[in-house]
C-alpha cells in the first residue's frame, strides 16, 4: 500500500481505527450481515452500501440499513448484537502495517490520536487486541460527540485534546464520511484504501 503523504509539517496526527489502523472492515461487514439476517434480512448485505457508511456511528448505521431494506428493527438491539458479533471475530483482524508504522514514527515527537465512529468499549478493545493501545493516549469515539462523521466534531475534539490547531492536523481515513468530516474541520487528509478493489 502506497500512502500519498502531503509534504507539509504537521503538529498532530489523527487516525481513524477501522479500515485505517486495523483491517477490520471485512469483519464489520460479516458482523452486520449476520446481525441483520437474525432480524429478517433475506439477502446478502450490499457491500457497496456497507462501505459507503464507513465511519458513520454504529446506531445510525443500523437505522440506515434497516430503512434501506425495509426492516422493522430496534436499532439499539441490532447495535448491541452487531458489536457482540464483531468482538467475537476481533482476533481475526490484522494491522494495516504502513499506517501503523507511520503512526509509530510520528508519535515519537508529535501527538497522535484516534477518531473512530465506533462505540468506545469496542474501539479500545480493538486497539488493545491489535497491540497498539499504548500508542494512542487520546481516543475520541462516537460516544464523545453529539454528531458523528461526516460532522467535523470528532476531529475538532481530537485536535483540542492534542492541543493542536485543526489546520495543523493531518488525518488518516478510509471512508467518505470521515474524509468529509476531516475536511470540514479544516484538516488535510490521507486516504487509506480499505477495500481490496481500491488497493489494487
Amino acid at each position: 500500500m502506497q500512502l500519498n503523504l502531503p509534504s507539509s509539517d504537521f503538529a498532530g496526527y489523527i487516525f481513524d481505527c477501522d479500515g485505517t489502523l486495523i483491517d477490520s472492515m471485512p469483519v464489520h461487514y460479516r458482523a452486520w450481515d449476520a446481525a441483520l439476517r437474525q432480524r429478517g434480512l433475506k439477502e446478502p448485505l450490499s457491500q457497496d452500501l456497507f462501505y459507503s457508511l464507513g465511519g458513520v456511528p454504529t446506531r445510525r448505521v443500523a437505522e440506515l440499513l434497516a430503512e434501506h431494506y425495509g426492516l422493522s428493527i430496534d436499532p439499539d438491539y441490532v447495535f448491541n448484537l452487531k458489536e457482540a458479533l464483531f468482538v467475537e471475530m476481533l482476533p481475526e483482524v490484522a494491522l494495516i502495517e504502513p499506517v501503523v508504522a507511520f503512526a509509530r514514527r510520528v508519535a515519537k515527537n508529535r501527538p497522535v490520536s484516534v477518531a473512530s465512529g465506533g462505540p468506545r468499549p469496542v474501539v479500545l478493545r480493538s486497539l488493545e487486541l491489535a497491540g497498539i493501545a499504548d500508542l494512542f493516549q487520546i481516543v475520541v469515539t462516537a460516544d464523545d460527540v453529539v454528531h458523528g462523521k461526516p460532522s467535523p466534531d470528532m476531529f475538532l475534539l481530537a485536535a483540542k485534546l492534542m492541543g493542536v490547531p485543526p489546520e495543523r492536523c493531518l488525518v488518516f481515513e478510509d471512508a467518505e464520511p470521515g474524509i468529509k468530516g476531516a475536511l470540514a474541520a479544516g484538516m488535510q487528509v490521507v486516504h487509506v484504501p480499505s477495500r481490496k478493489s481500491e488497493a489494487a
